[in-house]
């Protein structure tokens, strides 16, 4: 039997209405605009040392311009964010701060910011936005909220954001360095928001220069509360954090080398302050 044309008419347009409700669906869903991109043809920072990142995460990798990092679904945050830090990126040119926003590349959607609100947690950077000013792009790009974890705020506000200035500081001394940073996640984390966005009860940080005979490494491990004392306090083996993480750094180095380097305490081969 042959439709007649009201029927053939009644068809398309049921199946036009169709394909605007999933195009709305998928645009909801999996659609982010990048309200922060790079110009194009604009520089980006360094690219990190491939085999000194981290393996056993298993989430999604995003590589940013001036930043990498994986995105750890189930926490709502990333497990490792890494980044290069040059000499010429340190600069005290002023920034507005802009809006925190989802990270446009994580395709299951980063934490909303809102997340954050009432909670009595900071958003706390783990690529910090004073390492990117050197360009607006980079500056902006750190305000991705898969760059966030849950602080403590005096934690935030002090020794975290002291190792953040030593940090700048023996990039001046040092020359280049490449820093991995964030939150410890574990099973029976706190949740925050209604997406369950997980409070680390400690953060870590990994810093490394060239050496003549590898990588030459600091790390910190400290807990997400109010604390006194000197940096030198909370520096730990990197065999530490990756015995809570369950994350293996500088796993592309010589099996002998990684041991040697992660078995030791590297405090004695960088000037604090």
């Amino acid at each position: 039997m042959s439709l007649t044309q009201r029927q053939k008419n009644r068809l398309i347009y049921s199946g036009l209405m169709l394909l605007c409700l999933v195009g709305f669906w998928w645009f909801e869903n999996f659609y982010t605009e990048d309200p922060y991109p790079s110009p194009p043809g604009s520089a980006t920072a360094p690219a990190f040392r491939e085999a000194w990142l981290p393996s056993g995460a298993n989430g999604e990798r995003i590589r940013h311009d001036h930043y990498l990092l994986e995105y750890a679904e189930s926490y709502e945050q990333a497990a490792w964010v890494a980044y290069v830090l040059d000499p010429s990126h340190l600069t005290d040119d002023d920034r507005d701060r802009p809006y925190f926003v989802e990270d446009p590349e994580v395709s299951t959607h980063s934490a909303d910011w809102r997340n954050y609100r009432g909670s009595g947690y900071d958003r706390g950077h783990l690529c910090p936005a004073g390492d990117r000013r050197y360009s607006l792009a980079a500056y902006n790009q750190t305000f991705y909220t898969s760059n966030i974890s849950p602080q403590n705020r005096e934690f935030n506000a002090g020794t975290w954001n002291e190792l953040e200035m030593q940090v700048r500081r023996w990039c001046r001394r040092y020359g280049r360095l490449y820093v991995l940073t964030a939150g410890v996640l574990e099973p029976g984390l706190d949740r925050i928001g209604e997406e369950g966005v997980a409070v680390p009860r400690s953060f870590y940080k990994i810093v490394a220069r060239e050496g003549s005979d590898g990588p030459v490494v600091v790390a910190f491990l400290m807990p997400n509360q109010p604390l006194e004392g000197p940096l030198q306090k909370f520096t730990v083996p990197v065999d530490r954090i990756e015995a809570i993480t369950g994350l293996d750094f500088f796993q592309g180095l010589p099996p002998e080398l990684q041991e040697s380097l992660e078995s030791r305490m590297g405090a004695k081969d960088w000037e604090f302050r």
